[in-house]
């Protein structure tokens, strides 16, 4: 006798905690996170006076806001994941129905609530921030369909803004001052560049649904020539204005980081698509560590103006 056709599983109706968390993406959270810190460290305030503001933080950059862009651009993503990953929680079927707006929505929600908690800065950065990422990925703006818009917009929020953030915080809600703002900005140029790492997984898709990102225009090889140059050249301007503020130590060490990515750089420039990922699991923590040598160079300059003040 036959066995019986086996039945087809019926779609879920809603999605499992484990499709949650893959879409808000953990691995994407450090990277904010790590800049929040650099400002935190950068503001030369004291760490367990304020702990309470460093954890907030942390928390908003990561877990809330990062996490609330991910579910939007892959909301927005959808048809073009279809193509070049669709695996993804939304195009798999995994996340069904709108589920995956719904997430975006109530995490930005939570966010905001959150920023409360930070006072009028950390409030005013978080709305920024949200209003940045929603830019990015929703129409009709989409800054994502053009390369150099949508990556600096990323940028901007998980480098400078972050940072920028953290060392006002720590200040009671005050401007963070020339250096930090210099090197907040010097290290967004630099992100620039690593966000157009992560457009090279993405050709194919990108092309045939006319997402204008950088390897799309330029091409490849142009791509990973204007990617390897943003990051180099913000790099270089920071061991310039660390040796200009008198820290030749943090300059020093800035300046081997960023020389220890060349080889990487050159391999890549040479194998743009199958070498993008290499430079973004090996180059790029050490840019992110010159981050904090160069915060911890300001904490420096800090406690040498409160020496000075206090004699």
């Amino acid at each position: 006798m036959d066995n019986p056709p086996l039945a087809l599983s019926a779609p879920p109706n809603r999605p499992a905690l484990g499709t949650v968390a893959e879409l808000l993406k953990p691995i994407t959270w450090f990277p904010p996170m790590w800049a929040f810190a650099c400002g935190v460290v950068a503001s030369g305030q004291d760490l367990g006076t304020h702990w309470g503001m460093l954890v907030l933080g942390l928390v908003l950059t990561g877990p809330l806001v990062c996490a609330s862009s991910q579910a939007v651009n892959d909301w927005f993503d959808r048809h073009v994941d279809a193509i070049n990953e669709p695996l993804r929680p939304i195009p798999s079927g995994r996340m069904p129905g709108r589920w995956g707006l719904g997430i975006a929505v109530g995490w930005t929600v939570l966010s905001l609530l959150w920023a409360t908690l930070m006072g009028p800065w950390g409030f005013a950065a978080c709305g920024l921030a949200i209003a940045l990422s929603w830019a990015y990925s929703a129409p009709p703006v989409r800054l994502k369909n053009n390369g150099w818009w949508g990556n600096a917009a990323c940028a901007l929020s998980y480098e400078g803004l972050a940072w920028l953030t953290g060392t006002a915080v720590m200040l009671g809600g005050a401007w963070p001052g020339p250096h930090s703002l210099a090197l907040a900005l010097l290290y967004s140029m630099g992100a620039h560049g690593i966000m157009t790492l992560n457009d090279f997984k993405a050709i194919e898709g990108d092309h045939r649904l006319g997402v204008a990102s950088l390897p799309v225009q330029l091409g490849a090889h142009g791509a990973a020539r204007v990617a390897c140059s943003l990051m180099v050249l913000a790099q270089v301007a920071v061991v310039l204005l660390l040796a200009f503020w008198q820290l030749p130590l943090h300059a020093a060490a800035v300046l081997a980081l960023t020389l220890a990515q060349w080889p990487l750089m050159a391999k890549f420039l040479r194998q743009p698509v199958e070498r993008a990922l290499h430079v973004s699991a090996f180059g790029v923590p050490m840019f992110v560590t010159g981050m904090m040598v160069s915060a911890w160079g300001l904490r420096q300059i800090q406690a040498s103006h409160w020496l000075l003040e206090a004699t």
